[in-house]
């Protein structure tokens, strides 16, 4: 907290204090950055002013705006961490920024070859596209392309941030193939395997929201996310069983992800976790079995000779309501005689 009197811009600003969220949990839901802020005292000095600023600040965010512009690569990180800042502590600031034309040039900023220069661009996007009003705005400003390279060639808090920026953007139903098509799911895909956990949240949590569209899925599938899923589903010490039995639940609609799932050793996992999962993850894992086994004998009897049926059976009796219907279900499919007519959605598996 800062009690000292400062002059910025011709205010006057004193014994005001400055509200750090620097503490707050890691944002699986990527509702805001929490990149490093200020390294040195006199940065700290000139996040208090920022802060303070924020009550009055149509003058400040164009006179950033303008800075995003300058020859000077100092400048526009000063602005840019400036904007970010703005966007970040005030939800109103965030139209303000837009409006005022910050969108394109931080864009641009996002394809500097300064490294920190475009984590502050992507960190300041992300930030503006917390408003739903920014969205569309920031996607037809042709954010989504910076984004993808920015996870792939940006530090490690750029990529994290980026693939928030793009969990943003892909609450808007059109963006999600766009997305899908500019590359970004192999890369994501990295992030999940290699990323730190913030990383992994982070990936996870855009994964889920681009997979809702198909071909999403069937990228996904082929840059190997089950693979990745079903290692963290199996590791209960990543603290990403939850999350990751999630996406596994949105990309087994299609076959080629069921097809994936066995091939990467998930029955035997999911099984596990049926046994020793927690309520959740044991309902989360029911609703994949019973999505890979509805239209497959194949699959029901590999599940079925795993040892499904007992953890099933106790489920059944003392699970989530949601829980002991899928239960229940997925038993009558197991008891079901295996002698039938063949399997219908094996043979419509793609290689």
């Amino acid at each position: 907290m800062g009690t000292e009197s400062y002059t910025y811009m011709g205010r006057s600003l004193s014994q005001l204090s400055i509200k750090d969220d620097s503490s707050s949990s890691a944002f699986s839901d990527c509702n805001s950055d929490r990149s490093g802020e200020f390294a040195t005292a006199s940065s700290q000095t000139r996040r208090f002013l920022i802060t303070c600023a924020t009550e009055n600040s149509d003058d400040l965010i164009r006179q950033l705006v303008t800075d995003l512009h300058s020859s000077s690569v100092d400048d526009q990180k000063q602005a840019a961490m400036e904007i970010r800042l703005l966007a970040k502590n005030k939800p109103e600031n965030r139209i303000k920024i837009a409006k005022a034309g910050a969108i394109k040039p931080l864009i641009s900023l996002i394809s500097s070859p300064d490294l920190q220069l475009q984590e502050y661009g992507v960190t300041a996007i992300l930030n503006l596209s917390l408003c739903d009003e920014n969205k569309e705005v920031i996607a037809s400003s042709g954010a989504i392309k910076p984004l993808v390279r920015a996870l792939s060639t940006g530090t490690a808090t750029a990529k994290e941030n980026a693939a928030c920026a793009l969990l943003r953007l892909s609450q808007v139903e059109e963006n999600k193939a766009a997305i899908g098509r500019s590359g970004a799911i192999p890369l994501l895909v990295n992030l999940l395997e290699s990323g730190g956990f913030r990383g992994k949240k982070d990936a996870s949590t855009a994964l889920y929201s681009l997979c809702t569209v198909k071909e999403n899925k069937i990228r996904a599938v082929k840059a190997g996310i089950m693979k990745v899923l079903v290692e963290l589903m199996a590791d209960f010490e990543s603290n990403m069983v939850d999350k990751s039995a999630y996406v596994v639940s949105v990309l087994v609609a299609v076959a080629e992800a069921r097809a994936a799932l066995v091939d990467e050793e998930g029955v035997p996992v999911l099984v596990e976790i049926l046994e020793v999962g927690t309520q959740r993850q044991k309902e989360m894992a029911v609703v994949i079995l019973l999505q890979v086994c509805e239209d497959s004998v194949a699959y029901r009897t590999m599940v079925a000779r795993e040892g499904a049926i007992p953890p099933l059976v106790a489920l059944s009796q003392s699970g989530t309501n949601r829980a002991k219907q899928k239960a229940e279900k997925l038993i009558e499919l197991l008891r079901q005689p295996r002698s039938s007519n063949g399997d219908a959605r094996t043979s419509e598996v793609v290689a």
